[in-house]
């Protein structure tokens, strides 16, 4: 199977035009769920922020925001990962994704600190990092693996293709700009799109790896 950027691309729009609506019901519940969260998250801004931060109030108030995003992004890709595989029978319930939790977050954290290593190391560094574990959200979810077996699985199969990889990102970026350009609604079919098409392309370069494994 031949990967290339544009090839995910249409794959996503594709996959996308066989349910719009369940898709974009989608997208607008991790929203709606995003937004309480990050309200919940979020310190006051009054005078009295010093005193009510500190109380067990305020603390519990700001966990329970930073996990609902937390689980609103493992389910995300839970639910496109369930989409790309089989969109007809992918449900709003497969949304809800918790496990494994305390390994997304380590895995998240470790990449996000190799790639600010990275960036901090004259950029283009970071920017190989980020190609070479992006897919690593995709495996913790997919396969359950550990951390460090999802940082080289990653590694695995992105290498050769980072160039083509850095084209798709490029595409996502400018889509998601123009979503954000049609008066915010285009995002409801760009981030579902781009989903799609992540996924695709991980899928795509999983089975070419393990096809020249087996080789």
């Amino acid at each position: 199977m031949d990967f290339s950027a544009g090839s995910c691309v249409r794959f996503g729009w594709d996959t996308f035009k066989k349910r719009p609506w369940f898709f974009i019901g989608a997208i607008l519940l991790t929203i709606v769920v995003s937004g309480i969260a990050s309200r919940v998250d979020a310190p006051p801004t009054t005078a009295s922020y010093v005193s009510t931060s500190l109380t067990l109030l305020g603390i519990a108030g700001a966990l329970i925001g930073i996990v609902a995003s937390i689980l609103v992004k493992m389910g995300t890709i839970q639910f496109f990962l369930k989409a790309h595989d089989a969109p007809e029978s992918a449900k709003i319930e497969n949304l809800w994704a918790p496990h494994p939790f305390w390994t997304y977050i380590i895995a998240s954290i470790v990449v996000g600190v190799i790639v600010v290593i990275g960036v901090i190391l004259l950029i283009i560094p970071g920017i190989i990092w980020g190609l070479r574990y992006m897919f690593v959200p995709y495996i913790v979810m997919d396969k359950r693996l550990g951390v460090s077996a999802a940082l080289s699985e990653s590694a695995r199969i992105t290498s050769g293709h980072k160039w083509e990889l850095f084209i798709l990102l490029l595409i996502f970026l400018g889509l998601n700009i123009l979503g954000a350009i049609c008066l915010i609604v285009g995002l409801l079919v760009s981030v579902p799109v781009t989903y799609l098409a992540t996924v695709h392309a991980y899928r795509v370069l999983q089975q070419k790896a393990d096809i020249s494994a087996a080789a």
